[in-house]
């Protein structure tokens, strides 16, 4: 597909361009869901030929009230930029869909979930839906991508020199994330933009019109949610660490404030793998909490590349933040989903990547270390064991995302991968 007449100078290709074209070339309107300055509105450019942005015109409510589908006229694909912030838009833009016929209408970019009134038609049938999520490394220019995980679970071969990361680089990307403007910032201004980041959203963009909204209790919230970063830590829990800090007293201001966090793509829960098990054993269904971002969380805990090199343990359960941030951008491409697994007797896996086909890959994430990457194997050969392949089939990969280190496959094809090698 050609590029539209708006596209911005500069772009830097993302992964979902290519799936950005193929909702474009198959459903009228492709709404961008993703956190605040995650890049929707210039992928959403960078297809268009015309532009609206709804947060951009302090004049036009009148005009929204009375003609809405005013704003649908211009060159197609139009981007209608924060459009959750136009009453009315929704609607208009529906039966324009319908009345037009055509595909490759509309994209609409906005950084909360649907927020039209419950009166409102849905989309079905209408809207594609694509989600963004910051730049991975290899978006970033941190990784070769010369090892795809879309070929690894093929059966692809693993095999690389070493990339040439140490600890210290990879605690510097944690700290700097993958958010777009930020990414060519140094790890301590990127970090100091991501606190007011953060700021910035439990001040504002999180408050919509509940009444009871309490930035500091949801600034103490995010700061619990960082450190318990990757789990699935109860209300309680919550409630406990925060409790000094000011932060929320019950559990229904803390599920409250967490949907909040979900809603504006800040959160992103990974489900667990619901799965069949050879043994007794049962699996967990409560789903993980992870930032959209490593940097998130870093900003949340007041970490630098200094202090988290000091702390080799926040530093690891940020890398597998990182990681799996990634993995989630790469699965998306190959048209996969993210899971985890734990079961009742303890065994646990990072990441279970599951096809639409049915085939699934096994990931355990480690920041390197030859014990702790044979650890990472054997974890992964023993749920290889539990899982009842009879049901659902052997799994198409075994893999250990790595921070430093080379890239090799065992004798039984477990794919040992450091993260700034691996792409789509």
């Amino acid at each position: 597909m050609d590029l539209g007449s708006a596209a911005p100078v500069g772009y830097r290709a993302r992964v979902v361009d290519k799936q950005m074209t193929r909702a474009l070339q198959s459903a009228p309107a492709v709404v961008i869901e993703g956190p605040r300055a995650c890049g929707k509105t210039w992928t959403g450019r960078h297809f268009a030929n015309s532009v609206i942005r709804f947060d951009d015109l302090p004049a036009t409510q009148l005009a929204l009230e009375t003609n809405p589908a005013s704003f649908l006229v211009g060159a197609t694909p139009r981007l209608l930029d924060e459009w959750h912030l136009a009453d009315g838009v929704w609607n208009a833009m529906r039966h324009a869909c319908d009345d037009r016929a055509l595909n490759n209408q509309f994209i609409l970019a906005g950084s909360v979930r649907q927020t039209h009134s419950i009166t409102d038609h849905s989309g079905a049938g209408r809207v594609a839906r694509l989600r963004m999520r910051p730049m991975s490394l290899y978006e970033s220019g941190d990784s070769t991508g010369q090892i795809s995980l879309t070929a690894l679970l093929s059966g692809g071969h693993c095999r690389s020199d070493p990339p040439d990361t140490d600890l210290q680089r990879t605690a510097e990307l944690v700290c700097r994330g993958g958010f777009p403007r930020f990414t060519s910032l140094d790890p301590v201004s990127a970090g100091t933009r991501m606190t007011d980041y953060l700021y910035d959203m439990a001040m504002l963009d999180l408050n919509g019109d509940i009444a009871s909204h309490d930035p500091q209790k949801m600034l103490a919230l995010i700061s619990s949610l960082a450190r318990n970063e990757g789990t699935a830590a109860s209300s309680a829990t919550l409630i406990a660490d925060t409790a000094k800090t000011g932060g929320p007293s019950d559990r229904d201001t803390v599920a409250r404030y967490i949907a909040r966090l979900i809603d504006a793509f800040v959160i992103e829960p990974l489900l667990a793998w619901a799965t069949h098990l050879r043994s007794r054993a049962t699996l967990r269904t409560t789903p993980k909490r992870y930032f959209v971002d490593p940097s998130l969380a870093a900003a949340a805990l007041k970490a630098s590349p200094a202090t988290l090199r000091a702390d080799l343990s926040t530093l690891g359960l940020l890398f597998e933040s990182l990681a799996v941030r990634d993995l989630r951008v790469y699965a998306q491409a190959a048209g996969a989903e993210l899971h985890y697994y734990h079961d009742s007797n303890g065994l646990e896996v990072d990441a279970i990547i599951t096809q639409s086909n049915g085939d699934w890959a096994a990931v355990e994430v480690k920041l390197g270390g030859d014990t702790h990457i044979k650890a990472a194997i054997e974890s992964l050969r023993r749920v290889r064991q539990k899982v009842d392949t009879k049901t659902v089939g052997d799994p198409s990969r075994l893999i250990v995302v790595t921070s430093t280190g080379r890239a090799f496959e065992t004798f039984d094809g477990v794919a040992v991968v450091p993260i700034t090698l691996m792409g789509p």
